[in-house]
Order: structure tokens, then C-alpha cells, then sequence
């Protein structure tokens, strides 16, 4: 495939070599291969379901270290929220006002979410907002007939000219509405994080955002700052980061031929959450909390999210102790044959790591080296909640190309649906990934691993975009909790459907965990 001099100039202008974006061709043509489903994950067998006396063991367990270790939630957040209004797009772009009723558009196009956002209008967080932003627009707003009304709120939300709530990123919306003051999803990540990401009355959160919205966050922290810190009586270290240009991989036609614009340029896409492992290895801490910007409760909800966050963290620092402690013996003594083998049912049994079968047959020299290279590892512990038919990855078994079986968080587009045997294993599974992961990123000698010696690079996407309206292939990286931890040591645990509350649509804002009352 040859390169104009202008194609070579865009490609290292954004820090890309042609061999790399020539790589990235290649995987469109052989194409990204399935997962190997070995079974989904269940409680005992891949998932931990905790007691509740043990979840109190554990939050205590952390409680006791918090104020001792260097602790920072991440939050990707560049996500924009014009895949929260689509169906209203769709409304606006399909409703013919002249020849219909708002009622009659629901039935002709089955809108339901439609009808589900107007039944709850009055709920909104923002709705008072848009209200007023109407009366100002529209002198005689009262004197219009309801299908007038709703129609030109739904403008003024989305409008370029008017509020283009589109265009914000996620977490800038705003998303809950109090008696005092509407509040953001940036805002609700702060007074989450003061329960359980702060140490020594100080929580460090950082957010991984679009450069271009960097701004607004700057501002609207700059607004709640006092506020916040005041109700929580905890100072915040906020930071950000964005997703380097460098990631980005070229897009191309359905022929894999390269994509070009309508002026001739190449086209570039983000790679996806994936790149984010760039962001996450250039971190410094001893816990790490990742959650999406978009998983926030109200207030009153706040204290169960935070206690099994709680939860989840004392099991990672219990389990990482007992992963030091061996490695240190592994490193300084002269570990017996029965040390060896206790070792190796530890991660088999704590860590669910697979033994080869030849393991007792190896010499010692290399039984210790086989075992230290299985524990020195990063080690995630991720919270998993009942499948209730979100969209999304979950828990399963995966066996790769050795015939290694390992836990791994999978999507549903890494799975080869026409093959029965693996369709049958994903439509058994009965646990989802929420995205809620506590990771420790510190070796036993204290050292950060470098995050990217864990990847599998194999496990990237393949999807179709459209851009102008022509259709396109796109490639991701490796998801940053799917195959950019691959080879992490991981741990799943059952947490509660209550501490998983996404906003994926503006509906999603009407439900019990985004209302006060």
C-alpha cells in the first residue's frame, strides 16, 4: 500500500510511523480473532460471593491502611453524551408536526423511550434549565399546544445555538437535581471519592478527558471546590489527562482500502478506551479505583457504593500481601518442596491462575522461577453484578493459544456468535462488568510494573463507523479492563446491582439511583 508525501506527513504529525499504521492495515485484512470461551464465570468457580462478615473484615482491613497508603481514583470521562440523546435526534430529525401528533409519531415509529422522557420530563436535573432557556427563546411559550412545547424543549436541549447538551462531555451534564443546586457527574465522582479515595483527608482523582473540554472542567471545579470540600471536610487533588493522538489507528473502507475524507486526507479514529493503559501506567499510587464517569448515585446512595468499594480494595490488599510475602520468600530463601507446592495452590485456588499440569516435574531452579513470574504481577479486583440484560462485557474463562485457561473480562463483540458451543456459554452467563475495578500496580519490591508488558495485543476491535455518511471499519486497542489486563492477576467479586447506576440514555437519569425522592 503506498503513501502519498501528504499521507506521511498527517500520519507522523500525529506521532504515528507508517510501519505502524502498515500494522494496523494488516489486522484489517487477517482480521482480530474470537476469544476462546472455556465456561462463564460463577459464584465459586471464578467469582467470589463475600459474607457479611467478611465484607466487614475487609472494609476494616482498608479503613485501618487507608491514612498509610498513597490512594487515587481514575475516571475515563472523554466520552461525549451524544449517544445519551439519539432517539431525540431521531425525533426531531422524523417528526412531522404538520401531519402528526406527538402520540401518533410514538405509535408510527414505536418510540417508546420517547414516550418514557416526556412522562418524566418534569423530573429531569436539568429541566427548570431548559424551561427557562424556552421562555427566553419563545415570548409566548405558555400559549403553545403541548406537542409545541415538548418539541421546542427537545431543540433547545440539543440545539448548537440553544443548550447543546450533545455536545458536553458526559461528565459535565448535569445529572442530579438536589433542593439547593444541580449537580454533575463531575461532582458526584468528588463526594464518592472523599468516602473511600482519600487519604489523610485528601482524595486524589484523576479524570481522563478531551483536551479541548479541559476548560470547562477547570471552571466547574473552580465553582464547587469550596463547596465540596466544606461538606466532606476532605481537600481534592484534581487531575487530567487525554488520550495521545499517537493512539489513534487509521480507518478504512469495507475493501480495506484507506479511508479518505472529501478532501483526499486520511482518517483517523481514537482507538477506544484501550489507550487509556498510557494514561494508567504514568500513574503513581499504591490502590487505584477505576469507575466510569457515568456510574454516580445520589447522595443517599452513596454510602453502599463506598462500602463495597471498601470491600473490594481490602480484598486486594489482603491478597497482595500474601502475593509479597511469597515472592520475597521465592526471592531470599531456599523455599521447600512443600513451600513450593503451597504457593502454587495459592494461585491456583486465590488467584485462579492455571499450573501446568508439569509443574511438580520441573527442577527446583525453575519451579521457583515459573512461580515468581505467575506472581509478579499487577492485581485487579473487579466487582461483578447479576446480568440484568445490559450491554456490555462480563466474567468467563478464556483459553488461549497454549491451552492456558485464565479469568478474563470479555465483550460480547470478541465472541464468535455463528459458532453454537461458544454462543451457548455466553447466553449462560449470568454476571456483568460494571466497571468496577481496584488495581495495585506495585510490585513486591515496591517498584511500579510497567503496565504495558501485560497487554494482548491480539484482543483488539474491529468496528463499523460512518463518517459523511459512508461506512467505514475502524480499529480499537485492546480494552483497558479486556485484554490491556490480560495477563493481570484477577479477582472477581459479587457486588450488588445498587452500585451500578450508568446513564447510557437520558432516561437512565428518571431511575430511583439519580432521583432524591
Amino acid at each position: 500500500m503506498n503513501f502519498t508525501k501528504n499521507d506521511i506527513h498527517q500520519i507522523e504529525s500525529k506521532g504515528l510511523t507508517v510501519e505502524q499504521v502498515k500494522s494496523q492495515i494488516e489486522i484489517f485484512k487477517t482480521g482480530v480473532p474470537y476469544v476462546n470461551l472455556s465456561r462463564e464465570a460463577t459464584i465459586d468457580f471464578g467469582i467470589l460471593k463475600i459474607s457479611d462478615k467478611d465484607k466487614a473484615r475487609h472494609i476494616k482491613k482498608f479503613k485501618n491502611c487507608q491514612d498509610h497508603l498513597s490512594i487515587l481514583k481514575f475516571v475515563p470521562a472523554s466520552g461525549a453524551a451524544t449517544r445519551m440523546f439519539k432517539f431525540l435526534f431521531h425525533f426531531i430529525n422524523e417528526f412531522k408536526p404538520e401531519i402528526e401528533t406527538i402520540n401518533a409519531y410514538i405509535n408510527r415509529t414505536k418510540a417508546n423511550e420517547l414516550s418514557i422522557f416526556l412522562m418524566g420530563l418534569e423530573k429531569l436535573p436539568f429541566f427548570e434549565e431548559v424551561i427557562h432557556k424556552a421562555h427566553e427563546k419563545v415570548s409566548n411559550f405558555n400559549e403553545l399546544n403541548y406537542d409545541q412545547q415538548r418539541l421546542e424543549f427537545v431543540k433547545i436541549m440539543l440545539d448548537k445555538d440553544q443548550l447543546n447538551f450533545a455536545y458536553y462531555p458526559k461528565g459535565l451534564l448535569p445529572f442530579h437535581r438536589y433542593r439547593e443546586h444541580v449537580s454533575t457527574a463531575f461532582e458526584e465522582h468528588l463526594f464518592e471519592g472523599a468516602l473511600y479515595a482519600s487519604s489523610n483527608k485528601i482524595a486524589a482523582i484523576h479524570f481522563t478527558i478531551s483536551e479541548k473540554h479541559k476548560h470547562r472542567f477547570d471552571e466547574e471545579f473552580k465553582y464547587i471546590e469550596e463547596d465540596v470540600e466544606r461538606r466532606t471536610n476532605t481537600k481534592f487533588n484534581i487531575t487530567f489527562s487525554y488520550q495521545k493522538e499517537s493512539t489513534d489507528t487509521i480507518s478504512v473502507t469495507r475493501d480495506n482500502a484507506l479511508f479518505r475524507d472529501q478532501n483526499g486526507q486520511l482518517v483517523f479514529r481514537p482507538s477506544g478506551h484501550g489507550a487509556l493503559i498510557n494514561n494508567l501506567d504514568k500513574l503513581k499510587a499504591d490502590v487505584i479505583f477505576i469507575k466510569n464517569i457515568d456510574n454516580v448515585v445520589v447522595k443517599k446512595f452513596k454510602d453502599i457504593v463506598a462500602d463495597h468499594k471498601m470491600m473490594l480494595a481490602g480484598v486486594l490488599l489482603e491478597v497482595q500481601e500474601l502475593t509479597f510475602d511469597y515472592l520475597n520468600t521465592l526471592e531470599n530463601e531456599l523455599p521447600t518442596e512443600n513451600t513450593l507446592i503451597e504457593i502454587a495452590e495459592f494461585l491456583s485456588q486465590r488467584l485462579n491462575v492455571f499450573i501446568s499440569d508439569e509443574f511438580e516435574k520441573y527442577s527446583r531452579n525453575y519451579q521457583i522461577e515459573y512461580l515468581k513470574n505467575k506472581l509478579n504481577r499487577p492485581i485487579r479486583v473487579c466487582g461483578m453484578v447479576k446480568n440484568e440484560g445490559e450491554p456490555g462485557g462480563g466474567p468467563f474463562w478464556v483459553k488461549n493459544e497454549s491451552g492456558n485457561i485464565s479469568l478474563q473480562i470479555v465483550e460480547s463483540a470478541q465472541i464468535d456468535k455463528k459458532n453454537k458451543h461458544q454462543k451457548a456459554i455466553l447466553k449462560k452467563a449470568a454476571y456483568f462488568n460494571p466497571v468496577d475495578l481496584v488495581c495495585g500496580i506495585k510490585n513486591y519490591q515496591g517498584k511500579f510494573f510497567d503496565l504495558h508488558k501485560f497487554v494482548d495485543h491480539k484482543t483488539s476491535f474491529i468496528s463499523e463507523k460512518t463518517k459523511s455518511g459512508k461506512s467505514l471499519k475502524a480499529l480499537e486497542l485492546p480494552g483497558l479492563w479486556n485484554g490491556a489486563m490480560s495477563h493481570w492477576n484477577t479477582l472477581f467479586v459479587e457486588v450488588p446491582l445498587k452500585t451500578f447506576n450508568p446513564v447510557k440514555t437520558v432516561n437512565d437519569l428518571l431511575k430511583s439511583a439519580h432521583q432524591i425522592v
